[in-house]
């Protein structure tokens, strides 16, 4: 029997009061076309698991059995974008798990480095009053909750479907789709900077054992494959550069503090100057910017800009060095040693190197993605968590270069840093967020 309540639940995700709304909607599920099954009934080959709890996971009567006591983070080995995602699962009383989806292959929660579809028995009297609305099953924890109401009496096989289709995530439980929300319309900045995982482009699926019995079975995907098109902006980001040309690129006529003391004939004056110097040095090849010049010209954006999500593909050489400046300020680092790219160099009193190497070989594109929010920031390179706070679950502070005794600033450029070494960049996009 299936508990329907037709629950509405809605979270007030930012100050302009966007909603993200999930409702208990019955849609039929279609067939298996196309799907590949990830698990073979009788054994864990091709599962890695990491951080084991006791008796970790096994495989009984052709489920895979996270064992009462134990656990761990069970992923397959293959990675997926864009898919949908369909299994079994049977709970006990109290059960907790969860389905890790679009996750680093690696210990800890994924609930914050990639995304984690709460899997619990959620009516248990141990957890009382206590959960949150984003803690009921099916709900991207700690994000967007789920509708309550699909889920099967514990001892009963349940048949959910997540489908990942760039920002859009939907969960449907036995037939009833109980979330479907995008995940750009999560603006609550506490919420994103704790769940930078979240915005990863690709990653593993598997399961996330909290020393509770689950079992899964059935397991299997479809890919959804899609074409990525150079300098064409992914839905809810605007490109920067078109590919063809620098327009919406400008010279740099000084540092914010020194721009701030110009009169406006000086300003001009400068301007002009700069986008002359910019024009000799920056040149667009084969769709992308490049920097051809031998010194520390950067180019920087027409238009200022706050809170964003930033996106950009880079590539440098063996000995190259470059950045990424954040309204006007250095940087995000970009460079060819072995302590890795995405480091807040500049940083004196905060984290200022990157927490693991993500980069690529020298002579290969890279990807990095930039949250700041106020003044905090989180890096990820080639889908990477390589800037961020474990500790604090929140972003690290970037500080003001040019005037250190005071915080960042709330508006500026952003500015692609010219290190007298050659340097490429393209899919330059910008999100901005209230």
């Amino acid at each position: 029997m299936i508990r329907l309540k037709g629950v509405v639940n809605t979270i007030l995700v930012g100050a302009g009061c966007a909603l993200l709304t999930t409702s208990c909607t019955t849609v039929p599920q279609g067939g298996d076309e196309g799907f590949v099954s990830l698990f073979d009934g009788k054994s864990l080959d091709g599962w890695t698991l990491l951080g084991q709890k006791g008796g970790g996971y096994v495989v009984e009567d052709g489920a895979i059995v996270c064992t009462q006591g134990g656990g761990g983070n069970l992923f397959h080995e293959r990675q997926f974008a864009d898919f949908v995602l369909r299994l079994e699962f049977k709970l006990k009383p109290g059960s907790n798990n969860g389905i890790a989806i679009r996750a680093p292959k690696d210990v800890g929660s994924m609930a914050y480095k990639g995304m984690e579809i709460q899997t619990l028995d959620h009516f248990h009297e141990r957890y009382g009053d206590r959960l949150k609305p984003f803690q009921y099953h099916g709900s991207v924890y700690g994000v967007i909750p789920a509708a309550t109401g699909a889920l099967k009496p514990v001892g009963e096989w349940n048949e959910q479907e997540i489908r990942c289709e760039g920002r859009q995530i939907t969960v449907r439980l036995n037939g009833a789709v109980i979330l479907d929300a995008n995940l750009n319309d999560v603006i609550d900045h506490e919420t994103l900077l704790a769940h930078p995982g979240m915005l990863r482009e690709a990653g593993h699926v598997g399961f996330l054992g909290h020393n509770d019995w689950v079992a899964y079975r059935n397991i299997r995907v479809k890919e959804l494959p899609k074409a990525r098109i150079d300098n064409l902006a992914p839905e809810g980001f605007k490109a920067l550069f078109n590919g063809r040309d620098l327009t919406g690129w400008r010279g740099v006529p000084g540092s914010p503090p020194e721009v701030a003391r110009m009169s406006i004939t000086e300003w001009a004056e400068k301007q002009v100057a700069a986008d002359a110097v910019a024009a000799t040095n920056w040149v667009v090849l084969d769709g992308a910017i490049t920097h051809i010049g031998k010194e520390f010209h950067n180019l920087a954006t027409e238009m200022d800009y706050g809170n964003v999500e930033l996106v950009a593909d880079w590539k440098l050489y063996d000995g190259g060095d470059s950045g990424i400046y954040l309204r006007g300020s250095p940087q995000v680092n970009l460079w060819t040693v072995p302590e890795g790219s995405g480091g807040l160099y500049n940083n004196k009193q905060n984290l200022n190197t990157a927490l693991k190497r993500a980069d690529r070989f020298p002579g290969s594109w890279n990807r990095l993605r930039i949250v700041m929010l106020g003044d905090k920031v989180t890096v990820q390179l080639n889908d990477e968590l390589v800037v961020w706070d474990p500790k604090k679950r929140t972003g690290v502070t970037f500080e003001n270069y040019w005037e250190r005794d005071k915080p960042i600033y709330d508006w500026g450029p952003i500015e692609l840093q010219a290190h007298q070494h050659p340097v490429h960049f393209k899919n330059i996009y910008v999100r901005q967020i209230p």
